[in-house]
């Protein structure tokens, strides 16, 4: 089976990213949390365009990429879980829940590290939040998290499995993460249990840099609560909430020309960034 799924990732993924886009988008329609000052065609081509951009650069730089890596390291006997007789179902798990750790400190130093907040702003600059922010990522920062992507699945030796589960899941989290869609507060409760939802993680998408620098979490919420850095509710509540960064709050910066250059743009007056040091 692992096989038969490997030999066809590329439709699998393109297959469930698609579906996942298009339902969240169906939601946003039908139950929209909050109203958009900024309307979908105003951001979301460029939205999207980056995505197409993030991918051929990936694919120029990293033409592996991540199962690819693990491939490698199967192959070559490197990482903890080629080095240990376990359970295949136990080093698929385990796997999954220390790649997403790793994310989580990924990103927690993406808003840390004052170089890496520069690429990384481009993110919490979409003056809205829907599906299309989860896919809004530079692609220098996409080269950075992919090499430290690369680092992890090779350290764990985690089995290729693991690694198209992830990355597959990965992607459609943060989609539905970002999603401007309404869910019953009884429902939210129990999901964020288990899962990053929408309710938790806009949070991390104010304007106000103590909730920006709160709900790292993509996939799983554990980390936050470990960690000391979850955030149940933003201050203005969902509805009064602003959501990007003081710093970018014109309409040219959502084009495309503009994503791109983010990184080298000014920041006066200031977001998270301006915190010297970040811990």
């Amino acid at each position: 089976m692992v096989d038969t799924l490997l030999s066809h990732e590329p439709t699998i993924r393109l297959g469930i990213f698609t579906g996942v886009l298009v339902a969240m988008a169906l939601w946003e329609i039908a139950a929209p949390r909050r109203p958009q000052r900024y309307r979908r065609w105003q951001r979301w081509p460029h939205n999207l365009m980056i995505v197409v951009v993030d991918t051929l650069v990936l694919r120029l730089v990293f033409p592996l990429a991540a199962v690819g890596a693990a491939h490698v390291a199967a192959e070559h006997g490197w990482g903890l879980f080629n080095a240990l007789t376990s359970p295949g179902w136990l080093a698929v798990l385990v796997s999954f829940v220390a790649l997403d750790m790793a994310i989580y400190f990924q990103h927690r130093l993406f808003h840390a590290v004052p170089w890496c907040w520069r690429l990384h702003r481009m993110h919490h600059a979409d003056l809205e939040f829907d599906v299309t922010t989860g896919l809004r990522f530079h692609p220098l920062e996409i080269l950075l998290s992919m090499g430290i992507k690369l680092a992890a699945v090779t350290a764990l030796g985690a089995p290729v499995l693991a690694v198209l589960i992830f990355e597959v899941v990965l992607n459609a989290t943060s989609m539905f993460n970002h999603g401007n869609v309404r869910l019953p507060a009884s429902l939210d409760r129990r999901l964020r249990r288990f899962v990053v939802t929408p309710e938790m993680h806009r949070v991390h998408h104010s304007i106000i840099p103590r909730e920006t620098d709160s709900n790292f979490g993509f996939n799983l919420p554990w980390w936050d609560h470990l960690f000391g850095t979850y955030r149940a509710q933003p201050a203005a509540g969902h509805l009064g909430m602003t959501i990007g960064l003081e710093a970018f709050r014109d309409a040219r910066a959502l084009r495309l020309d503009r994503l791109l250059l983010q990184p080298f743009l000014d920041d006066s007056p200031r977001g998270p960034s301006d915190k010297t040091p970040r811990s």
